[in-house]
């Protein structure tokens, strides 16, 4: 199995940035993480600030010869306010969850929405890096 983790905007500071919202783990702590506990599982990382590059890389996954069997996705901000990105999820066939670190239902208004949650699979939030563990368990 094959599965593309993809982040958003200022995930690339995850343990310095808002550790009180976001944990004190990195995104490189993460990543280790996946791999240790699903061995068996083929990881393809991205992260990018930018949102066309998001797009682009939706799309690169959804199309060409990368051949992930699912996405798991955390926008982060993003999230809110991309149309873009949410065309290209509805663009591609692979399922995508929707992931944030944060419990974004608990937070302000504007994070209560989501632009990407009707054309994903599913959505987790609010359970810190262990979000990431259970979207890759539920595209197994």
């Amino acid at each position: 199995m094959k599965i593309a983790i993809v982040n958003g905007p200022n995930m690339n500071l995850l343990g310095r940035r808002q550790p009180e919202i976001y944990g004190c783990r990195t995104l490189h702590d993460i990543e280790l993480s996946l791999r240790e506990e699903f061995p068996g599982v083929d990881f393809l990382f991205f992260q990018s600030n930018s949102e066309g590059a998001i797009v682009g890389e939706l799309q690169r996954l959804g199309y060409d010869e990368a051949g992930v069997d699912g996405i798991v996705l955390n926008a982060a901000a993003y999230t809110h306010t991309s149309l873009a990105i949410a065309d290209a999820i509805s663009a591609i066939p692979q399922p995508v969850v929707e992931v944030h670190l944060s419990n974004v239902y608990a937070r302000e208004e504007i994070r209560r929405r989501s632009l990407i949650a009707p054309v994903c699979a599913g959505s987790i939030s609010g359970f810190g890096a262990a979000v990431y563990s259970l979207a890759v368990r539920a595209l197994m």
